[in-house]
């Protein structure tokens, strides 16, 4: 039987970034689905084309996966994951204005709920975070988590400033105990 002190020192070492004293949420969320409606044969064969684009983005393939996606738009243009997948596209080719504006659409129809909203929210936390808009990363990644994903809690973890801090100077101590320097 473990003492909240043993479980505290636990937390310690197995989450480094995390400020003493805050414990990290371990528990998967339930799976996350998408509302996509009515499923009707437009959106049933949206999805099987998104499959094949996200497949074809996979292989390397990101123009034609580009051009599959905003074909299935046509047909289910209420599917916020197609406007997530073709993002994602865009961001594997560098166009990070179009990536953005799918991003906002895909969380818009979402309305901010299911995996389609949490993994928009993830990337485009990364693109603030690229451009160096970091309380807009904060925010969307605060959003992610909140939604249930590891990946938006670690990046805010990360993003945690008294963290950093702690880091830099543990990083500092390391440095010179193997240069063997003494000073204080």
């Amino acid at each position: 039987m473990s003492c909240e002190r043993d479980r505290a020192i636990l937390n310690s070492i197995l989450n480094p970034f995390l400020p003493v004293g805050t414990e990290f949420d371990t528990e998967e969320p339930t799976e996350l689905k998408d509302d996509v409606g009515e499923v009707t044969n437009e959106v049933v064969e949206a999805k099987k084309i998104e499959r094949k684009a996200v497949q074809l983005a996979e292989s390397g393939n990101v123009d034609q996966a580009i051009r599959d996606l905003t074909a299935a738009m046509t047909m289910a243009p209420h599917l916020p994951s197609l406007f997530n997948n073709r993002a994602q596209a865009y961001r594997l080719i560098g166009d990070t204005e179009k990536a953005m504006k799918d991003l906002n659409e895909a969380i818009s129809l979402s309305k901010g709920k299911g995996k389609s909203a949490c993994q928009a929210y993830c990337q485009r936390g990364l693109l603030h975070r690229k451009q160096g808009h970091d309380e807009k990363a904060l925010t969307d990644f605060k959003n992610a988590a909140d939604l249930g994903s590891s990946f938006a809690k670690m990046a805010l973890i990360q993003m945690n400033p008294y963290a950093a801090l702690c880091n830099q100077m543990l990083a500092q101590v390391m440095e010179k105990l193997q240069n063997g320097s003494q000073e204080d």
